[in-house]
């Protein structure tokens, strides 16, 4: 599906194959964004993300892949009526409340001090929730980490373990949406098995709508429904992952061919 650069009207996912039914979770209408440089990061930005599918972003370093993320719970807050959840302008709700209904998950994990139930229940106890060790123990089962993890300290992890800890306290907060930078990057391919198994799983048993920035076109291969190609901060096409041979737009065809 070839994309006119700047068109204002949004990337249909119906296009792609997912049906006029399809429920819409995430609406983006006309987002741009200009560093303080003058340089363009996004440029009319319009696209429409289904609830309950994993959509991967991919394009060259630069495009504006992670602005495009961040810009979905406000880490970069985007102008108002340009990002919408469920038809509501977020820029008309509040931020905490946002960023539990919209978690995210970083490159590299960042725990708290503390044991690992610790940082699970940190989310809702910030709610006035204290969360039970079953409860914990469940977090930890769906992040795959058994109930051994319960009691052990940050340092005692390594960075795969650590990010799925960072998952299960992400998932803690019951998010409608998880976004996700990069965030197996730093991860053995075991560990990063280990990860995509389970977004595939929370998106099947939880209907979890998932955004996931990755360089690697192979993992966007395996897990992802649709795919968004983003260059020069401008989406040129949205495609299954089966159909990314088809992409028309050069630079696209140019990083896809270097990235297979």
């Amino acid at each position: 599906m070839e994309i006119i650069p700047g068109s204002r009207e949004p990337l249909l996912i119906n296009e792609s194959g997912f049906g006029e039914s399809a429920e819409i979770k995430i609406q983006v209408r006309g987002l741009t964004k200009v560093s303080d440089k003058g340089i363009s990061i996004l440029n009319n930005v319009n696209v429409d993300i289904p609830k309950g599918i994993i959509m991967g972003v991919i394009g060259p370093s630069g495009s504006g892949k992670s602005t495009l993320l961040r810009s979905l719970n406000r880490l970069w807050e985007p102008p108002s009526n340009t990002v919408f959840l469920d038809s509501q302008d977020i820029c008309d709700l509040d931020v905490l409340t946002l960023r539990r209904k919209i978690g995210m998950l970083f490159q590299l994990p960042v725990l708290f001090e503390g044991t690992v139930a610790d940082n699970v229940r940190y989310g809702p106890q910030l709610k006035g929730k204290k969360l039970s060790d079953n409860e914990v123990y469940k977090l930890l089962n769906l992040a795959d980490l058994d109930s051994s993890f319960f009691s052990k300290s940050g340092g005692e992890l390594s960075v795969g373990q650590a990010q799925r800890v960072a998952l299960a306290r992400t998932l803690a907060n019951e998010p409608e949406v998880l976004l996700l930078d990069e965030p197996t990057s730093a991860l053995d391919p075991i560990s990063t098995q280990n990860i995509e198994d389970v977004l595939v799983k929370l998106k099947r048993e939880q209907n979890l709508t998932v955004v996931m920035v990755s360089h690697s076109i192979k993992q966007i291969k395996r897990i992802a429904d649709i795919v968004c190609l983003l260059v020069n901060g401008e989406i040129v096409e949205i495609l299954k992952p089966d159909q990314l041979s088809e992409a028309k737009h050069p630079m696209a065809q140019r990083f896809l061919e270097l990235g297979a």
